[in-house]
């Protein structure tokens, strides 16, 4: 059984404990951004002046997956199949899982604007071909106060549930922020996500429900909410942009401490200076055996043995700059 499952039984059982905190690893840009958001290819700890190839990429997860340490690897369908086809997941304990839908508010190609207009559905994955490879993915929505974009937008996630069941296959959900101005105060963002989870979840029975969310994190008072709302419902947070590595370990040790049993990141991992660094401090944040601050100076340290230039001095990656982690 995949640590997933394992950890998400002990989460329901109510025996969550240190340890039980389930990390993803979001390497699935190839399905909105395209080829850029592959992360620059580095060398000597170096930025080549290139982007990663596929393969070096398909490399970089692999790699990843053999650490062990993350419970999930989300990745699109094309790349599982590869990934398949070498056998990187045989025997590991780390459940592959693909994007199942990329809606327009995704789409960040260079030049680019439809992410400027409200999200609207759409699916690639034939969840006949990806019953093959995994029986789990990621659906995502974004409400912004329209209403003919969030009808449609839940339209379409109905008839993937149906889709869904037919082929054997589970999902988690995610919930992104607007992706268009609406007008709320950062305070009243989260309150407006909560209640459109609520409503969208509310006339589902349990077989039709996500496995977990993954949400943007809106600070800890929308968070403790949510969380408290529905024990039953397992909440993770998504990773957002790079920024610093404090925010990074910042946002796990927040998220877990009001609520959140699950973080996914994309960036995170894929533009750090050693994706495997960060993600063993990741690791040893989540299971409370270091300070977000001691992880930073620790990951920094790792840096320096392995001769990789950081991206900041230590100092300024110490530096809590995400909005949403500084709402206390």
């Amino acid at each position: 059984m995949p640590r997933l499952d394992e950890k998400l039984a002990r989460i329901h059982a109510g025996k969550y404990s240190a340890g039980d905190f389930i990390l993803a690893d979001a390497k699935d840009p190839d399905m909105g951004p395209g080829l850029w958001a592959l992360g620059p290819k580095r060398e000597n700890g170096r930025e080549t002046g290139r982007f990663r190839t596929r393969a070096e990429f398909l490399d970089e997860i692999r790699a990843i997956v053999a650490q062990d340490l993350v419970d999930v690897m989300l990745v699109s369908l094309s790349n599982l199949e590869a990934l398949t086809a070498t056998g990187t997941f045989a025997g590991s304990k780390v459940k592959p899982v693909i994007r199942a839908n990329d809606t327009t508010d995704i789409w960040r190609a260079r030049g680019a604007r439809y992410h400027e207009k409200p999200s609207r559905p759409f699916r690639t994955a034939d969840l006949a071909e990806v019953a093959k490879f995994t029986d789990l993915g990621l659906y995502s929505v974004t409400f912004n106060d329209d209403l003919d974009a969030d009808v449609a937008s839940l339209d379409a996630y109905r008839a993937f549930r149906a889709e869904a069941r037919a082929q054997g296959v589970r999902h988690f959900l995610e919930v992104f922020n607007p992706n268009v101005p609406v007008g709320f105060p950062p305070e009243a963002l989260g309150a407006y996500v909560n209640d459109c989870i609520a409503r969208c979840l509310a006339g589902l029975t349990r077989a039709e429900r996500p496995l977990f969310l993954k949400i943007a994190y809106n600070g800890p008072r929308a968070m403790e909410e949510l969380c408290s709302y529905d024990p039953s419902l397992v909440v993770g947070v998504l990773g957002g942009g790079a920024g610093t590595t404090r925010d990074c370990f910042e946002l796990i040790r927040q998220a877990e401490t009001h609520g959140a049993r699950v973080a996914l990141f994309g960036r995170k991992i894929n533009l750090a200076e050693s994706p495997l660094d960060m993600v063993r401090h990741m690791r040893l944040v989540a299971d409370r055996s270091m300070s977000p601050s001691e992880a930073v100076r620790s990951y920094h340290s790792a840096l320096a043995k392995a001769g990789i230039s950081p991206l900041r001095a230590p100092g300024d990656d110490d530096a809590v700059t995400e909005p949403a982690l500084k709402l206390g």
